[in-house]
């Protein structure tokens, strides 16, 4: 399917919609009519044709918008992008799996010329043709990280191992869920996860990291994680606040369908050849309510999740304010009677 690029805005008045097509292959996080924590992590290899989960690095209407969205952060706050000194080969390991993945997936949009270590990308939607040196950094406006992430959909933290542990010690993060790179850049895996409820006590990081420290070169692996946010707002960082926090409160009755979002990570990993970082993408998925119940199976769970999700997980999730008004919204699509398993649609 040949991939047209929508003309939208996420921020100002909003001008962002997802197609039919987009919302047929919307990531829905609930494989069931209840939610809690789990490391629920699967092999990142392919998934159903058209699926989110198809490509390494999925590429899809959005894509022009959520790149020129990262240059307008960018701009304003360039410590959004941070590479600690010893992470400059990680960077370039990052470059070469993007670039070669989307080459070889999407050969219609993008192109990799390699001879030695002369490169050419090409990149038609962003209208890109770069030749440079691969490994030195002053054949490319920025360093090797930045580079390529700028022209990636998705957050990017790259991850050092050392001392059995994960340390967040790059990153790529302008579409995040309420957590700073400038305030994590350096933590460990526990450190920065501090924040999240119950999990800790779950001993669900414990396990999580345990899997992640085994991933091996050619087996990436993948989850989703999710939250909601009023307003297709891709960033949502502790920095910008004061932007997005006051726009909960501009919800009611008649607008909560088209401003209310459900906002879902696709997060896989991927262990780097070189430097034996592993990389942690985290793409994030947009749905309005209006859109969401024109999936009848999706409007039911939705709201039996939003309904029966214990008050620290929608406090940290980011509705608890707005809950009883999402319930009154979701209610009429719940008749009362059972959901297929799994998360696509019947």
């Amino acid at each position: 399917m040949t991939i047209q690029f929508n003309d939208e805005s996420f921020r100002g008045e909003y001008t962002f919609t997802n197609s039919d097509h987009a919302i047929k292959r919307f990531p829905f996080p609930f494989h069931e009519d209840s939610y809690m924590y789990a490391v629920n992590m699967e092999q990142h290899q392919g998934g159903p044709e058209g699926s989110i989960y198809e490509k390494r690095f999925d590429v899809d209407e959005h894509y022009v918008s959520e790149m020129y969205d990262r240059k307008l952060v960018l701009t304003e706050d360039p410590l959004r992008c941070q590479s600690l000194p010893h992470m400059v080969m990680a960077g370039w390991d990052l470059l070469e799996l993007i670039m070669v993945s989307k080459a070889e997936d999407y050969p219609d949009l993008f192109e990799l010329h390699r001879d030695g270590a002369n490169w050419r990308w090409v990149n038609k939607p962003l209208s890109i043709d770069q030749s440079f040196v691969f490994l030195d950094e002053t054949t490319l406006p920025y360093g090797p990280m930045e580079y390529i992430t700028r022209q990636t959909q998705g957050d990017f933290c790259i991850l050092d191992q050392r001392n059995d542990n994960l340390w967040m010690d790059a990153g790529m993060v302008t579409t995040q869920a309420d957590w700073s790179l400038d305030f994590d850049i350096g933590m460990n895996f526990f450190e920065w996860h501090a924040p999240v409820p119950k999990a800790h006590e779950m001993g669900i990081f414990i396990r999580a990291l345990k899997f992640l420290l085994s991933i091996q070169q050619g087996t990436p692996a993948r989850r989703l994680n999710w939250t909601m946010t009023v307003n297709p707002l891709l960033d949502t960082s502790p920095e910008n606040y004061h932007k997005w926090g006051v726009q909960k409160r501009t919800l009611t009755p008649e607008n909560i369908g088209q401003k209310q979002y459900l906002r879902v990570e696709l997060q896989t990993f991927f262990r780097l050849p070189r430097s034996n970082a592993l990389v942690f993408p985290i793409r994030c998925y947009l749905i309005n309510l209006e859109d969401l119940v024109s999936v009848p199976k999706w409007a039911r769970r939705l709201h039996r999740v939003i309904r029966d999700l214990p008050i620290e997980l929608a406090t940290y999730k980011g509705f608890i304010d707005n809950r009883p008004m999402i319930l009154d919204y979701l209610a009429p699509f719940d008749d009362g009677q059972p959901t297929s398993d799994g998360v696509w649609p019947d």
